[in-house]
């Protein structure tokens, strides 16, 4: 797109269906690598990328010749292929639908890459739950709990 400059960044929150459990430490990078190359072939570029068992973050940088939505189903697709591929999981592998995003300025980017590079840590204090409803809070979206990811108590 000649003339057409842009740069938004956006966070990219979503969870195994059934918010399972079901990422595991011994192949996580390998997933993140496998994610960051779906990206990349979209022509899109990864920032950060982390998470806990349960669910993923992902900071990306998104140019205007694709739709969220696309890149975001065409990630999950092609990593619950990849994971049931593999047999990493006993059963199907899926994510859940829909997903959380959240945009932020430059300025920004050094504390979110940081908050995402950091999961593992931060999951230890606050639970998954209660991080997506202060995002949906903090950026003032509005939503319905019946419509609000599977949550497995």
């Amino acid at each position: 797109m000649a003339n057409t400059f842009s740069q938004i960044y956006i966070q990219v929150v979503f969870a195994v269906k059934g918010r399972k459990s079901l990422i595991q430490k011994e192949w996580k990078d390998e997933l993140y690598k496998y994610i960051c190359g779906v990206v990349n072939g979209k022509e899109q570029k990864v920032y950060a990328i982390g998470g806990v068992a349960d669910h993923i973050h992902i900071l990306i940088s998104v140019k205007p010749n694709i739709l969220l939505s696309d890149l975001v189903r065409d990630i999950k697709c092609n990593s619950s292929k990849w994971i049931n591929d593999r047999q990493y999981v006993i059963g199907k592998f899926q994510w859940q639908e829909g997903f959380g995003a959240f945009s932020y300025t430059q300025w920004h980017l050094e504390t979110i890459i940081n908050y995402i590079n950091n999961q593992e840590q931060h999951h230890k204090e606050k639970s998954f739950k209660n991080e997506y409803l202060e995002f949906l809070e903090q950026f003032y979206i509005e939503y319905d709990e019946k419509y609000l990811f599977e949550w497995v108590e």
